[in-house]
């Protein structure tokens, strides 16, 4: 059985997802917050198809050594956006996926614009 706090965060994904649709144009970005670690995705929901992804698992960023949570949100959307800048990527939808624009959620989508992605 979920808790309370999924349910709602599941709920809220929903009524997201209802009104964002990721195009070839304009995809979708994805966030995935664990305790852990942080994983997004660039998403074109008319082909069904992830066409860049990054997370804090990475090679490069798990052994950062000591950084906090949020350093490591900035570095996965700053490392996200080079390799959609590398696939031709400029423009995309954030999707927070139900999570608050606070904390690592913000951090990543501000690592992304340093990066050069526009949303």
């Amino acid at each position: 059985m979920l808790s309370k706090k999924v349910n709602r965060r599941n709920s809220i994904r929903k009524r997201i997802r209802r009104s964002i649709r990721g195009t070839a144009d304009r995809p979708r970005l994805a966030v995935y917050r664990s305790n852990k670690d942080i994983y997004a995705q660039i998403i074109d929901d008319s082909n069904s198809s992830t066409l860049v992804a990054a997370s804090s698992r990475e090679k490069g960023l798990a052994d950062a050594g000591k950084t906090t949570k949020v350093e490591q949100a900035s570095k996965v959307g700053k490392l996200l956006a080079e390799k959609a800048s590398a696939s031709g990527i400029s423009n995309v939808i954030f999707d927070r996926g139900g999570y608050l624009y606070h904390g690592r959620v913000k951090a990543l989508a501000d690592g992304a614009r340093e990066g050069g992605l526009k949303f």
